[in-house]
Formats: structure tokens, sequence, C-alpha cells
């Protein structure tokens, strides 16, 4: 099974950065947490990388109900949505599919919701 949703991009970096961040937005997501995986690996190991940000999304409404039905749920919140730079220079967003993350709870309740996370995560991407 498939542990992501993505799709690609010929708009710049930057601009796919600020439409996927418009994108989560009017899905009801906002990004708490943002990882710069390039410079971090550059300031960290001296390591040159391709552009590549890690966006922690979180619907807070869908986050306090998923936190009532399991409460270790923390542990794989927020949704992450990574954009990043394809060695073809094309821009791929790509997005957790919440469904296979949450098979391992084994907690139908929390399967239900994360299948309507996901229908808003997909909706995102299709907005971008």
């Amino acid at each position: 099974m498939p542990y992501y949703f993505s799709r690609t991009f010929e708009d710049g970096f930057d601009a796919m950065v600020g439409r996927t961040r418009e994108a989560l937005k009017q899905e009801g997501f906002g990004v708490i947490t943002e990882i710069d995986v390039q410079a971090t690996l550059k300031t960290k190991i001296d390591v040159d990388f391709r552009p590549y940000l890690i966006l922690g999304a979180c619907n807070p409404a869908m986050a306090h109900e998923a936190l009532q039905i399991e409460d270790k749920v923390g542990t794989m919140l927020p949704c992450n949505v990574v954009v990043q730079e394809r060695s073809d220079g094309r821009i791929e967003v790509a997005a957790i599919d919440p469904v296979a993350s949450m098979q391992s709870i084994g907690n139908p309740a929390l399967s239900d919701k994360a299948a309507e996370v996901a229908a808003k995560l997909k909706g995102a991407l299709e907005r971008i």
C-alpha cells in the first residue's frame, strides 16, 4: 500500500511552497512545523542537498478528534507534507497517507478519522 500521495509541477520551488501552504490552508490545515532539510544538512554535516522542505500540517479540529479517540496518536502527528526539487528540475509535493500510517494502531474509529484527513490532504494536492 502506498504511504503517500504526490503531484509534480513545473513551477519554481518557492512558488510551490507558497501554493502548497495556501492549498493546505483552504482545507483547514495550518503549518505548525517546518524543516528545511537542505539547510539542516548543510549546517549539521556540510552536505549539499536539493531544496527539500517538510511542512508539518495540522487540522486542529481533526487532531483534537483523533486525540480523543486514541491518546497516543500524537506520536504520529502532524501530517507531513514534502515539497522537493527533483533531479529533472520539477517540483514534487507529497503528503503522508494517514490511512496507511494509522493502520498499525488497529483502532477502527481512528481509521475512519484518518480517511477524513486523507480526503482533505488529497483535496489540498488537487488545489495546488
